[in-house]
């Protein structure tokens, strides 16, 4: 039988969707990235799941396209992007769950967007991105050219895809391009700790403040105050917040998980 290009494991709220295609250092195929977005969907469906983690297998996070499966094929650039890539980002980011990358080694090309999509990003301290477009006369996508300058700015960003300089892990947190930097040897250990860190966390508030991000993040200060507005009444009337105000009012640690257990 094939083997699995997608890996699901859950522990303690936890969904690690590992790629797993490792000898190709988790080039993405069309199998692999419809599995993706299909399993980040159920996840998101899915009551038991509070945070969904995204990893590779092997050396390698996602070094991309892989150029191998699309070569020959009778389907235009903008045609396999909506296809695969853009519905995996658009997912990524419309989906109620919080979403790790963590990042284990290489992330290239559109492995770098996907790198870049999560909530928050963890990394190995040998991992390293790269914008590696250029090198093939291509221009970036799968959301690189959206993500990378609101991290960076325009100018380092251009640069970076530019030149298809590779970042590595130092650089990285110090760019903003990850939250954090494990040692490879506790890398996964790490990355399990904090995602049940965050599972422990308000589940409700934390897929509207989510929400609240992803919209202010393109328009106004006045719109986004009035989003805020109506969020916090959605917030507001959840049960979290009764726990929230009642565990702080007895001075114990609120639990978030009850109602989901």
């Amino acid at each position: 039988m094939t083997e699995a290009v997608l890996l699901t494991e859950t522990n303690a709220g936890v969904r690690t969707l590992t790629l797993n295609r490792p000898e190709k250092l988790n080039a993405a195929n069309d199998a692999l990235l419809l599995a993706l977005t299909e399993a980040i969907a159920e996840a998101d469906g899915d009551a038991s799941v509070r945070v969904i983690v995204l990893t590779g297998s092997g050396r390698g996070f996602c070094a991309g396209q892989d150029l191998g499966d699309v070569s020959g094929r009778n389907m235009t650039f903008t045609e396999h992007l909506n296809h695969t890539y853009n519905p995996l980002i658009r997912a990524i980011r419309s989906c109620g769950k919080p979403v790790i990358s963590a990042v284990n080694g290489v992330a290239a090309g559109a492995g770098a967007s996907l790198a870049l999509a999560g909530d928050v990003r963890l990394w190995a301290r040998s991992a390293a991105l790269i914008e590696i477009f250029s090198n093939i006369a291509l221009v970036p996508d799968s959301g690189s050219t959206w993500f990378l300058p609101r991290l960076v700015g325009y100018h380092r960003a251009f640069e970076l895809m530019a030149l298809a300089e590779k970042v590595r892990s130092d650089e990285a947190l110090r760019l903003g391009l990850c939250e954090h930097v494990f040692p490879d040897e506790t890398f996964h250990q790490e990355v399990q700790a904090y995602a049940e860190r965050l599972a422990a966390r308000p589940a409700n508030a934390l897929k509207l403040t989510k929400q609240a991000l992803n919209a202010a993040m393109t328009t106004t200060l006045d719109v986004a105050l009035d989003r805020e507005a109506e969020l916090q009444q959605v917030a507001g009337d959840h049960w979290e917040h009764e726990e929230g105000v009642t565990a702080f009012k007895e001075k114990r640690a609120p639990d978030f998980r009850r109602e989901y257990e």
